[in-house]
């Protein structure tokens, strides 16, 4: 497989101070730093960019024709496999959980612009998604096109080089950081980070996308440095999931709205308001401290709000109104 990564992004992404937030967070107004990694350009943005560099090079060097990739409904990995696909004159498909009908905004608004088809896969586990997107390739090729299917969220050891590269990016912008937080959901984006980094300096708050993230992290991050990476050696929160992966948890709800209301900074409800609620419970359980350069990645997701009801209901009631 390919080596070479094809450009599509936007780098490297700014590190920004957020003062404000980390009062409220009970860190010192220099002690947290945000990677906007929502800022890379492409579709709306987001950190799965960094990985499709990779894996949609190593497509395209085999002669892909077709991206074909698995995802939620609202899934911003599917989003940006779309996107990537317009920009390079491929065809996407997207193989989503459930059905159709519930929503068309957020996330699948955008896929449908980017002129992605969707094909439905109904309430099935991750190994069913799997075969419904192997089936879908078959098909495919039985048609006379070459598809190539993206892994789950661009995750493997190939598309965590895009996180290894943001790592070091870091380690250039802020030298002196202690931690850095990430949601962790497929595994990739922790994974590189590991590797640039080590498993001492990166916390990866897990989101409920995969049942044993750590193996992931270990799996993908193992070949690409020569520190032995374990899964008992990485840095891992698990008290943000609450109901499950698409749920609204009290406090994401509450990391969304510290965030908004202290610095402008728009977080989505899955990924970076679980990663910041975990942020703020390693600072009070002493995980994080003050005095210690901290940086919070934000991966993007802003479309994925929109798509999200609760979210957006929640949003609305927190306008007040001006009293006569």
């Amino acid at each position: 497989m390919s080596q070479s990564p094809v450009s599509l992004g936007t780098f490297p992404t700014p590190v920004e101070p957020a003062p404000r937030l980390a009062a409220a967070l009970g860190l010192g107004p220099g002690d947290l730093w945000i990677k906007r990694d929502d800022l890379t350009g492409l579709g709306g943005g987001g950190n799965k960019i960094r990985k499709l560099e990779w894996v949609v090079g190593a497509a395209l060097a085999e002669g892909a024709d077709t991206l074909v990739t698995t995802g939620a409904p609202q899934s911003n990995h599917a989003r940006l496999t779309a996107a990537a696909a317009a920009r390079l004159g491929l065809s996407a498909v997207l193989v989503l959980r459930g059905t159709p009908g519930a929503s068309r905004s957020g996330n699948l608004a955008l896929d449908g612009l980017f002129g992605a088809r969707l094909v439905w896969a109904g309430e099935v586990d991750r190994a069913g998604l799997d075969a419904a997107a192997a089936e879908v390739c078959a098909r495919l090729r039985a048609g006379g096109a070459r598809p190539a299917l993206i892994p789950f969220g661009g995750s493997g050891v190939l598309g965590a080089r895009g996180y290894l590269r943001c790592g070091e990016e870091l380690d250039a912008q802020l030298p002196e950081l202690r931690t850095v937080v990430v949601a962790l959901g497929s595994g990739g984006t922790m994974a590189g980070l590991v590797a640039a980094l080590g498993t001492g300096a990166v916390l990866g708050v897990d989101v409920g996308a995969l049942a044993d993230p750590a193996a992931a992290v270990a799996e993908f991050a193992a070949p690409l440095t020569a520190e032995k990476v374990t899964a008992e050696a990485l840095r891992v929160r698990r008290d943000q999931v609450g109901a499950g992966y698409a749920t609204l948890t009290g406090p994401a709800s509450e990391a969304l709205r510290l965030a908004a209301r202290t610095e402008g900074l728009v977080l989505d409800p899955v990924y970076t308001a679980r990663a910041l609620a975990g942020l703020h419970a390693a600072v009070r359980d002493g995980d994080i401290r003050p005095g210690e350069k901290t940086v919070f990645v934000h991966t993007g997701g802003l479309p994925g709000l929109f798509g999200h009801p609760d979210t957006v209901t929640f949003a609305e009631e927190g306008a007040g109104a001006l009293e006569d």
